[in-house]
């Protein structure tokens, strides 16, 4: 476990446990937490041994209920206090969409257990992973609009994308809060489970990764449908599919898959994603904020 101060981090049998730890108050967001995430996100992709990770909430009510609106100390809540003329400047730039661009490059698959309460922040930092459960109480809300801000967290990029363009803006246009059962009919969700077994179904659903897949593949995979998906033509995905099984193919964990398949055993797959991506990897141009 890594001591922080406003989440906790747990690795066991190949998976990492992210938990929002400010249960007092509803496991609210706050700069400070943000960063600890990013910190944990960076320690976690250097660690071979983590292959994937879950995200859940302290206590029994909230996920996350937020930003902080009551910040210790007071201070300016949802952006930096001073003054800027120049937008490009790196103050002015939104602390939750900090976080999901740093979901967004994980090499480790993201998992949500939405143990509760889910707004704001709460609920566009989970835009970023890659599967959502759900507990039955859980409560999501796109509240922007009642705050007289936007949705932020590059939400209007990830929300969209996953449940189509009419409901992400019902749910950003309303503002208002709606239970697990509507988040799984919109697709925001996969699944919906009772609040003891929530945790138990997505350590399942990580250990089934963790126990029988490629870190290399699901790696390129992750990147693979994030990146490509956006394309303006199947060629782009062609391209870099071509790429990729042309020199994964040639991998020692291609061999590991046949081997196994064959001999009808549990893969021991020996490539590690801090060492054995393909050449071409990563083949985008990183962005900049300007």
């Amino acid at each position: 476990m890594t001591d922080t101060t406003q989440i906790r981090v747990e690795k066991s049998g190949g998976i990492a446990t992210i938990t929002l730890d400010r249960p007092d108050k509803m496991n609210a967001y706050t700069r400070i937490m943000g960063e600890e995430i990013m910190a944990a996100m960076d320690d976690i992709d250097a660690d071979d041994d983590v292959r994937a990770v879950i995200f859940t909430g302290a206590g029994e009510r909230a996920f996350c209920a937020g930003a902080d609106l009551t910040p210790e100390g007071g201070g300016h809540v949802f952006s930096d206090p001073n003054p800027v003329d120049d937008l490009s400047d790196e103050r002015v730039r939104d602390g939750g969409g900090l976080l999901t661009l740093r979901l967004f490059e994980s090499k480790k698959p993201l998992i949500s257990a939405c143990n509760g309460v889910a707004v704001g922040v709460g609920a566009t930092m989970q835009l970023a992973m890659d599967i959502r459960l759900a507990a039955s109480h859980a409560r999501y809300g796109f509240v922007f609009a009642r705050r007289g801000i936007v949705p932020e967290a590059a939400s209007s990029w990830f929300l969209p994308r996953i449940v189509g363009i009419s409901k992400a803006l019902e749910w950003c246009y309303s503002g208002r809060i709606f239970g697990a059962d509507e988040a799984k009919a919109g697709g925001l969700v996969r699944s919906i489970h009772e609040p003891e077994q929530l945790l138990y179904e997505a350590q399942n659903l990580a250990r089934e990764i963790a126990e029988n897949t490629s870190a290399v593949s699901v790696a390129m995979t992750r990147a693979m449908m994030w990146r490509l998906m956006s394309a303006d033509h199947p060629m782009e995905a062609h391209r870099i599919d071509s790429r990729a099984i042309y020199r994964l193919s040639r991998s020692d964990d291609a061999k590991e898959g046949i081997a196994s398949f064959l001999d009808k055993r549990q893969p021991r797959y020996p490539d590690k994603v801090s060492e054995d991506m393909p050449d071409f990897y990563p083949w985008w141009e990183q962005r900049h904020y300007d």
